[in-house]
């Protein structure tokens, strides 16, 4: 279904990005890996050439690009690449995300100014720079891993500008989506559970992943949108409700632990 579509994703060298762009390679797209991670990590895994290998052995074709969400210019250049090597971009995951859980005295001011910087700014200028182009797209579709807004004041009290980076996410999808209404589908994505990535092992600590599920959920529920018409526009979607919705019946193969407890999401009472 995705054949020769491309497939433009930030922060797609590892964790929820790469799911993404493994289960689109298998149908043999086209994979433009915008993410920081040139240099292998001392802690964290996988960088945009390691990420481009196992695209290509899926099936996909993978161009890796140095983008920084931050940097507008390295946007602008993995978008102008990413049309001249494959003629256009027909869909733009945004999925980089940094993240701080402490509360508004505990967050130093550079950590506010990542999450507002990718979170936020990333998302609006990465959509901004890859628009034009998903305009001359049959199909095209922007993805943004963003939670359904709520509003209960608990889920600002312990991380606030977490929280409003976020959002801020999700309001790009309540007003591009509006905006580019049968041009463009833009959508949110959330999961019900936490993902074991990299960054819950960060945030959660040892034995956490027992409580997670696998990136793979994600990844089939993107699917499920990103291969809907454009006229799917404007939701706010949770992994398991969409993917019960098109049949799965049997969500244990996506758990790190069949049968374990597993921790409820963020922003979802």
């Amino acid at each position: 279904k995705l054949a020769g579509c491309t497939l433009f994703i930030t922060g797609a060298s590892r964790g929820i990005g790469k799911a993404i762009a493994l289960k689109a390679a298998k149908d043999g797209a086209n994979i433009v890996i915008a993410a920081k991670t040139a240099e292998p990590h001392p802690t964290l895994p996988g960088t945009i050439y390691t990420a481009a290998e196992e695209i290509e052995a899926a099936g996909g074709k993978a161009l890796p690009c140095i983008v920084n969400v931050r940097e507008e210019q390295q946007i602008i250049n993995a978008v102008e690449k990413a049309v001249k090597t494959f003629g256009g971009i027909d869909i733009l995951v945004n999925n980089a995300s940094a993240i701080s859980l402490t509360g508004t005295l505990e967050t130093a001011t550079k950590k506010v100014n990542l999450m507002m910087d990718v979170n936020v700014r990333g998302t609006y200028l990465t959509s901004k720079a890859c628009l034009p182009h998903l305009r001359n797209s049959k199909n095209p579709h922007i993805l943004n891993l963003s939670p359904p807004m709520n509003l209960n004041p608990m889920w600002f009290k312990n991380h606030c500008a977490y929280t409003i980076s976020k959002y801020g996410m999700s309001m790009c999808v309540l007003g591009m989506a509006e905006e580019f209404r049968g041009e463009v589908a833009v959508n949110a994505l959330w999961p019900k559970t936490a993902i074991h990535t990299a960054a819950m092992d960060m945030l959660g600590g040892a034995g956490i992943e027992k409580q997670c599920r696998k990136t793979d959920i994600l990844a089939d529920a993107a699917y499920c949108i990103l291969t809907k018409p454009k006229t799917f526009t404007g939701n706010f979607i949770i992994d398991e409700v969409l993917l019960r919705e098109e049949g799965v019946k049997d969500f244990d193969v996506y758990a790190i632990a069949p049968g374990h407890p597993l921790m409820p999401d963020f922003f979802l009472d």
